[in-house]
């Protein structure tokens, strides 16, 4: 009977929109949730055969409603309180697990919800308690990333960063010479490979010297001293690089005193340094304290009392075009300044992220590294993902499989330091919606009530 399917039609009109209610006071009550996705309520006709256009009698089928999550649509982003307040700029999801210790085993899930901070072990920790995953940087600086493979993936430790110290490679120096320097008497009987006649072992007083400390590997500080002794020959310098002090180093043949490098600097007519016709090398090696090797000429390496690592550094004297470095200008000696890199050791303080997603852990002494990358999952279809409680999904056969990608690298979206991605509900959205969903509600139970006035009409007729 036409009146009975429209009792049910009324039915389920109120049960539709009492699920549509549902999605609209989820999304008013998580508006101000991080990385929260709006539910819509998708109504679709129920027709049946006796729907038809064609039949004499039209029957009721009613309405159907279904929650589609809006997933793929951003929220807007906006400014976090933290460096490890993450969102996506674009497409993509984070990888979190529920335990931080998690094998390859364990399952991932996915979320946009970005708010991590460390646990009480270190691990970042999101508000729905999820823990956040990366790869790990190698020591030369390159991940391993892998679009499926979860073996590479490690919970992200801040804990399990230690100091850090870090060995110089590189000196460069800015110093004049004086030009109109007097040759001394000690020029004529100068030889660097006796104690008697060398600037090292001080027997030999140096026109120009200066003491250039430096980082070994372990973040000690050491000494090198440069000493210069005006040649007879015109626009020369013998120079001395030595150990101070000498104990630091054992040297091969041909030096002596704890020198490390001899030879002569020599300038041109205007003053620039003469790299063609300089001697003195530029390049220092260390050989490991350890290391049982035999030291040939102009070898050396750290006592076996330091106990500290191989290490090279490279000199810079600079060069003829060159806008520092050593020159020759009547005027009197002087260095100017010197640069080195490397560090003593220094405590781990903060981190920041980059839009690519590294993780950089800054340590008091200036040093930072690179220590994780956090990859961004992305999916053919996002929309099609489930909903998990805390504001993760997890892989669906509609969703299709993720790709773990590198933030900014194809679809994936870049990371976003000290940001956060707000819900995506639109609040007058949602409350012009509630006034419709109350209507329809309303409408509905008219429905019944005019049915079953209509059937209470055809029960007196019998009377």
């Amino acid at each position: 009977m036409s009146i009975n399917s429209a009792l049910l039609a009324g039915a389920s009109g109120l049960i539709a929109n009492s699920s549509a209610l549902a999605a609209i006071s989820d999304n008013i009550s998580n508006v101000n949730t991080i990385g929260y996705k709006r539910a819509n309520s998708v109504f679709t006709p129920l027709y049946d055969g006796g729907g038809n256009a064609s039949s004499s009698r039209y029957t009721a089928a009613g309405v159907n409603s279904v929650a589609r999550l809006a997933i793929s649509e951003g929220g807007l982003l906006q400014p976090g309180t933290t460096s490890t307040d993450l969102a996506i700029a674009g497409r993509g999801f984070f990888v979190v697990r529920e335990n931080p210790t998690a094998n390859s085993n364990d399952p991932v899930a996915f979320t946009r919800s970005g708010r991590f901070l460390p646990d009480e072990n270190g691990y970042l920790k999101n508000d729905a308690g999820m823990y956040l995953a990366g790869w790990p940087v190698a020591s030369d600086g390159t991940v391993a990333a892998n679009p499926s493979d979860l073996n590479n993936l490690e919970t992200i430790n801040l804990s399990s960063i230690g100091g850090a110290a870090e060995a110089s490679t590189a000196m460069s120096f800015n110093a004049n010479l004086y030009q109109r320097q007097a040759v001394s008497a000690d020029e004529a009987t100068y030889d660097p490979t006796i104690t008697a006649n060398n600037m090292a072992s001080g027997n030999v007083t140096p026109d120009f010297q200066r003491s250039i400390p430096f980082y070994d590997s372990v973040g000690g500080v050491r000494t090198l001293t440069i000493s210069m002794l005006k040649s007879s020959t015109t626009n020369e310098w013998h120079a001395e690089v030595h150990m101070s002090p000498a104990s630091d180093v054992t040297t091969g043949a041909g030096l002596v005193d704890g020198q490390l490098l001899t030879g002569t600097v020599a300038f041109d007519e205007n003053g620039r340094l003469d790299v063609a016709n300089t001697t003195l090398p530029t390049s220092l090696d260390f050989l490991a304290s350890s290391n049982v090797a035999a030291l040939g000429a102009n070898q050396f390496q750290w006592a076996a009392s330091t106990g500290i690592d191989a290490q090279s550094i490279t000199l810079d004297f600079g060069g003829a075009n060159s806008a520092g470095g050593f020159t020759q200008y009547d005027s009197p000696s002087n260095l100017g300044s010197t640069n080195v890199n490397g560090s003593a050791f220094g405590n781990f303080a903060s981190v920041d992220v980059d839009e690519d997603g590294f993780v950089f852990a800054k340590f008091t002494n200036g040093i930072v590294r690179k220590i994780y990358q956090i990859p961004v999952a992305t999916f053919t279809n996002p929309d099609g993902l489930e909903a998990q409680s805390g504001g993760t999904f997890t892989v669906t056969p509609e969703s299709g499989a993720y790709t773990l990608t590198r933030p900014g690298l194809g679809t994936a979206g870049k990371i976003a330091s000290s940001t956060l991605e707000s819900s995506n509900v639109d609040l007058a959205t949602e409350f012009t919606s509630l006034i419709t969903t109350q209507r329809a509600y309303s409408a509905s139970s008219k429905i019944i009530t005019t049915a079953d006035e209509m059937l209470d009409e055809a029960i007196r007729m019998k009377r």
